[in-house]
């Protein structure tokens, strides 16, 4: 989390960059905190603001440069900064609804309500790329010479510049507080960014050489804008449906947990995404077997405590007691974690038990299959045929589990 806010707060000496920390520093208390939800609250609805005003007086600029010179470009780009307007109120709600205190209904409160807002900001990038991909047909179909003027080409560059430093903000404070709206809201402005320059490269190109590139400029712009918008659900209806899990997230857990005495390993790393910010996680830690069961009971009250604070998380861990120091179950273990990895280094075997018999030795222990594995008869199968090479009495118990978090 700190490693995000000094996103925000370390400076480069650019101007778009002291604005967007004047602005922090005025409208967001705390703004380091970026893991309080008040705090990521705060700074979602300053960008969110933030759009909506830069949209509406680019909109009441154009239309009345629109009017005055007659020019039909700049009152269609006018048009498109009002919806991005409604897109920025989008953002803004989903953010205010997404701080919502947890209640019966929702005890896992009401994060996802961004990826909701997202999802409706990618939905507006796609209508917005249908219609330009329209105009741009009907522009090669039929060309109409653009009417250039100097007023209203001054007027294009600013809001390209405008746009420039609005996807420049998006950016740094989604980043900054892993907003799903806020990144899908800095891929809209980087649409009105292409959008805009091509409507002011068409001008530039009709007055100085007549050439009617206006259709193709639109089409191909519209494509862009198409693909933006595609990424931009596809990404947000991933995590609606629980997609692959913060990758970076997990792997602080795992050294945070392998950081204490008498862990010994981490395995069934399980993250729930309930919205930006909102995670609960689940893993096992194996402990040994023959310690001191209120110790390692304490040590396990610890480790949730103290990570779950300074992740701001909820976190379960389970305690899983592991054999360790006898050398004939360590040495069948290691040959059979060498024979997996050869198979597939995907794939991962822990909770190792040997438990001797009067006629056989039974091989306990789990496999973990990255999603989409599929049949596991066979991978069963050759471990059952290593493990007799290593020793004919041996027989193997095999549970198998799914990575769900593919780290």
């Amino acid at each position: 989390m700190r490693k995000r806010a000094r996103i925000l707060c370390d400076g480069k000496k650019r101007e778009g960059i002291h604005m967007t920390k004047w602005l922090i520093h005025r409208f967001v208390r705390d703004a380091e905190n970026t893991g309080n939800q008040q705090v990521r609250g705060a700074y979602g609805t300053l960008a969110s603001c933030v759009g909506v005003g830069t949209n509406l007086l680019l909109a009441l600029a154009k239309f009345l440069v629109g009017i005055v010179t007659g020019s039909v470009a700049v009152t269609a780009d006018a048009a498109n900064n009002l919806s991005d307007a409604g897109g920025s109120i989008v953002s803004l709600v989903s953010v205010r609804m997404a701080q919502k205190p947890v209640d019966r209904e929702h005890p896992y409160g009401h994060g996802r309500m961004e990826y909701i807002g997202a999802l409706g900001v990618g939905v507006l990038i796609l209508m917005m790329g249908v219609e330009r991909l329209k105009s741009g047909i009907c522009s090669i179909m039929e060309p109409q010479p653009l009417s250039f003027g100097w007023v209203p080409f001054g007027v294009l560059l600013m809001s390209i510049g405008a746009k420039g430093w609005l996807y420049a903000f998006y950016t740094r404070i989604g980043k900054a507080i892993d907003s799903a709206t806020l990144l899908a809201a800095a891929k809209d402005s980087v649409s009105d960014v292409l959008a805009t320059s091509a409507v002011a490269v068409s001008m530039l190109a009709g007055y100085c050489f007549g050439w009617p590139v206006d259709g193709w400029m639109g089409t191909a712009v519209a494509l862009v804008v198409l693909k933006a918008g595609f990424d931009v659900c596809k990404d947000t209806v991933d995590s609606l449906l629980g997609g692959t899990p913060d990758k970076a997230l997990g792997q602080e857990i795992i050294k945070r947990l392998m950081s204490y005495d008498k862990i010994l390993g981490v395995h069934d790393l399980m993250m729930h995404d309930y919205g930006p910010g909102r995670c609960v996680a689940s893993v096992h830690a194996e402990v040994p077997a023959d310690g001191n069961i209120l110790e390692l009971h304490e040590i396990i009250d610890r480790a949730e405590r103290e990570i779950g604070e300074e992740l701001h998380l909820p976190i379960c861990i389970h305690m899983d007691p592991i054999v360790s120091g006898d050398p004939e179950t360590d040495r069948t273990e290691a040959a059979m974690k060498e024979y997996l990895t050869e198979l597939n280094a995907e794939l991962k075997l822990h909770d190792f038990r040997r438990v001797p018999g009067e006629h056989q030795v039974n091989l306990i222990f789990d496999v973990v299959v990255p999603a989409g594995y599929g049949d596991t008869a066979f991978l069963e199968k050759k471990l059952e045929d290593h493990a007799r090479k290593l020793d004919q009495r041996n027989r193997c118990v095999i549970h198998f589990d799914l990575d769900y978090y593919n780290g």
